[in-house]
């Protein structure tokens, strides 16, 4: 049997109690460890170092960089760009693998084709009972159904480098995976689904979240003058509430 081709997992965060979770869910994961995990402190003023103990028998293979609060495109830039394995995962600190990830990213990996440039892992959103989400919970549920997030992702490190990785004008983790998607597979590469399942909880917000979110639309606008008015078709991507929003905008006037 063919071994399953070596990864190194690149690790965006500010400094989020979450991180420990998402360190130590991987080191509970079996089957086919990573070969290095990247962890890009993004704090533009860290206040000390990061909590990595939870990376368990896995902490001799983190490795931590600095990059002072340029945003998670540019961390994840300076993450991949140190990467010497074949393919490199993208995972955010609030997500959890589940302790079977590893072995099913094996899998997705060994079957690859050449031609494949990005395996996207599948990711579950646990929902509260007993109420109605709220407007962010239900935007992280949308998760589930999203294409290319970088929440779990993993890319040749040939095909990142083909692209020229991600476009570090997007500030917010929001359409920069989108952006690089589509840029991968301009530059020839095909992108799939894997069969590994990530949990992403819901984060604690403040009611204010959803007010916050919408800036997001500037990079909606961004990624029209990027790749055309089609882009969010051609990426799989939900439209978001920017077209609903001048409607509404228009109506009052």
């Amino acid at each position: 049997m063919t071994a399953a081709p070596a990864y190194t997992v690149v690790v965006p965060t500010i400094g989020r109690a979450c991180l420990a979770d998402c360190l130590g869910a991987l080191a509970g994961a079996t089957g086919h460890p990573p070969e290095e995990i990247v962890v890009v402190d993004d704090r533009p003023d860290p206040a000390g170092p990061l909590p990595l103990a939870a990376a368990g028998a896995l902490r001799e293979r983190v490795r931590v960089l600095g990059t002072g609060g340029r945003g998670p495109a540019a961390a994840r830039n300076t993450g991949w760009r140190t990467v010497h394995t074949p393919w490199t995962v993208f995972l955010d600190d609030d997500v959890q693998v589940l302790p079977d990830w590893s072995r099913r990213l094996a899998d997705d990996l060994t079957r690859a084709a050449r031609s494949t440039g990005g395996i996207q892992g599948r990711l579950s959103v646990p929902l509260p009972a007993g109420r109605r989400p709220t407007d962010f919970e239900r935007g992280t549920a949308g998760l589930e159904g999203a294409a290319w997030a970088t929440a779990d992702m993993a890319y040749r490190t040939a095909a990142l480098a083909a692209a020229g990785g991600f476009d570090e004008r997007f500030r917010r983790a929001f359409r920069e995976d989108a952006d690089l998607a589509l840029r991968v597979q301009a530059a020839g590469w095909t992108l799939h689904r894997g069969v590994r399942t990530t949990r992403h909880p819901v984060r604690a917000a403040d009611p204010w979240i959803s007010v916050r979110a919408q800036r997001g639309n500037a990079d909606d606008a961004l990624m029209n003058r990027l790749h055309g008015r089609d882009w969010w078709a051609r990426a799989q991507a939900p439209r978001g509430r920017l077209p609903l929003h001048a409607l509404v905008t228009a109506a009052g006037l």
